[in-house]
């Protein structure tokens, strides 16, 4: 039986450490990540992250507070920081190694704009909730092994972070549920506009509006 922190989503993975380096070509700019064995597709980018990136829904004229939740070694995040320079993006996951690399990846990545982008160790929400932080979009490709429930439950407290009108982003590989997860946000959030903005390679883009 798989011991508890032998999982990416562990607080503390037991992995032999190892430096692995990561190259990847995303919206047209060329990122170098360092990971290591213990975090979420640490050998290369997964193909959900890579779709999710593409169609992110990014913030260009207003300066905005972004959120990448479960953000690994930080692609996503850095990304968003990337192309929205004028805005504040918050990196937050439980597993300490991926923030470590999180951290250094910000330094390899975004070397002259490091106070524009901030790497919390800790479960979901939990590094923020003292801090009375609102977001106008939070994105994240959630960790699905965990369950849906778990993944649903999480949705239930999105809007609480965020601002009026934000939008959380996030995408699901359809043989992982995402059907079942459209039924039920949209049986939910009956309110809501919620979208599938991109199929593509068996992953779904979601986005939800919160007005």
């Amino acid at each position: 039986m798989e011991r508890n922190n032998s999982h990416y989503y562990s607080k503390f993975p037991d992995a032999k450490l190892k430096i692995y380096t990561v190259s990847e070509s995303l919206r047209r700019h060329l990122y170098i990540f360092k990971t290591a064995p213990g975090m979420f597709s640490y050998k290369k980018i997964d193909l959900g992250t890579k779709v999710l990136i593409e169609h992110l829904t990014i913030p260009r004229e207003e300066p905005s507070i972004l959120l990448d939740l479960g953000c690994g070694y930080g692609p996503i995040g850095i990304v968003l920081a990337y192309e929205a320079p004028q805005s504040k993006v918050y990196l937050i996951d439980i597993n300490r190694r991926a923030i470590w690399c999180a951290k250094d990846n910000i330094k390899i990545n975004l070397s002259d704009r490091t106070n524009q982008i901030v790497a919390l160790a800790g479960n979901y929400f939990d590094p923020i909730k003292n801090k009375n932080l609102k977001f106008d979009g939070i994105y994240t490709n959630p960790p699905l092994r965990q369950g849906r429930e778990e993944f649903l439950k999480l949705c239930n407290e999105i809007p609480s972070y965020l601002k009026p009108s934000g939008y959380f982003q996030f995408v699901i590989k359809k043989k992982m549920g995402a059907p079942f997860i459209l039924k039920h946000l949209s049986d939910s959030f009956t309110d809501k506009k919620i979208d599938i903005i991109c199929k593509r390679s068996g992953y779904w883009v979601f986005n939800i509006i919160f007005d």
